[in-house]
This record gives C-alpha cells, sequence and structure tokens, in this order.
C-alpha cells in the first residue's frame, strides 16, 4: 500500500468553503488521498459524499478530526471502536484530553496538528 491509498476519513464535514474541514477535503484530494466524509448534513465535496449515518468505514488509516470536545462524546466510542484508524489528527479547536487518552489506550495515535500545515509541508503520512 502506498501512502496515498491510505484512507482519511474527515468527520465534521461541511460543504461551507469556508470551513476548514471543507478545505481539507479539497487539499487531500488535490495531493492524492483517498478521502471519506462524515458530516452532520448530507453533502458532497469534490466527489466525495458525506456519510450522516455511523456506518462501519473499513480500512480507515486516519480520521481527521473538525467536530469540537462538546460535540465529540457520541463519536469518542464509534471513532475507538468501530472505525478504529491507525491515528487520529485533533485540528486546531478540536482538542479533547479525554478522548486522545482513551484512544492511546486502544492503541491509536494521535496527534494534535493542523491537517492543512501537514499536507502543506510534506509531513501528512
Amino acid at each position: 500500500m502506498t501512502m496515498n491509498d491510505k484512507i482519511t476519513l474527515v468527520i465534521g464535514a461541511s460543504e461551507n468553503q469556508e470551513r476548514y474541514s471543507n478545505k481539507a477535503i479539497r487539499s487531500l484530494r488535490a495531493h492524492g488521498h483517498i478521502v471519506k466524509a462524515f458530516g452532520q448534513k448530507k453533502g458532497e465535496v469534490e466527489g466525495v459524499l458525506f456519510e450522516t449515518e455511523k456506518i462501519a468505514f473499513e480500512n480507515i488509516d486516519t480520521v481527521t478530526l473538525y467536530v469540537g470536545p462538546q460535540n465529540q462524546l457520541d463519536l469518542m466510542d464509534y471513532i475507538i471502536d468501530t472505525i478504529k484508524p491507525r491515528r487520529i489528527i485533533f485540528n486546531p479547536g478540536t482538542e479533547n484530553s479525554i478522548f486522545i487518552s482513551k484512544a492511546e489506550k486502544a492503541g491509536i495515535f494521535c496527534e494534535i496538528a493542523c491537517t492543512l500545515v501537514l499536507l502543506s509541508i510534506n509531513q501528512y503520512d
């Protein structure tokens, strides 16, 4: 599997081009990554359709989070137990020490970083 075969799941997806989740989807796609998206409302960015149900996404390497800590409670177990990604990127404003602790206990690498910055400096692996 090459780097770009790894699937990224954007949680908090939005069709609003001003939102960072939207920018992340577009940047990930521009960098050749396979992208899935989960949002509160159905939508689509660059051919990536948003799921609104907590489906069991398969083979997710990275979850990149765009949902604030106050809205993460019902996502924690879903991400850790159902999606089981290799890593979770906590973008600015999404940092949550309880979530990070639970994820790390489950063997998931947690990174407090900005997906857009990681992509722009070729540090998104």
